[in-house]
């Protein structure tokens, strides 16, 4: 009995020209120059839903942090514990926001089109 990693999964037919794989992803019986498109629809939508989770989270710690501070009672501590909290979730909203446009900023200096993937894969 073969063990999982030594199983030959046929990805690709050069018979067909069509590729093959398997899971919600597998391009089954998709044509092979697809296969650039979903991988860049693949990383957009990672790099998206991360920045929508980023922003969930400055937003959760501003809420805890804004209650830390309600709740405080005078105590310098706790406030000073929720304005930490509060100042973790600007500075790391801050970096994701600019990570955006600084990686733009790189892209046009360097003049490759890193954005379209598909493209970039194409041209390889």
């Amino acid at each position: 009995m073969d063990k999982l990693a030594q199983i030959s999964i046929p990805l690709y037919d050069p018979g067909k020209g069509k590729l093959e794989g398997f899971g919600p992803l597998g391009l089954f019986e998709q044509e092979a120059w697809t296969a650039p498109i979903v991988f860049a629809t693949v990383i957009s939508v990672t790099i998206g839903l991360m920045t929508i989770i980023a922003f969930i989270y400055f937003l959760f710690l501003l809420m805890i942090g804004g209650i830390g501070v309600m709740t405080a009672g005078g105590d310098k501590a706790k406030v000073a514990e929720a304005r930490g909290k509060i100042t973790s979730g600007l500075i790391g909203l801050v970096i994701v926001i600019s990570a955006i446009f600084i990686f733009r900023l790189i892209v046009y200096i360097i003049g490759v089109d890193i954005f379209n993937l598909a493209e970039v894969i194409n041209n390889l």
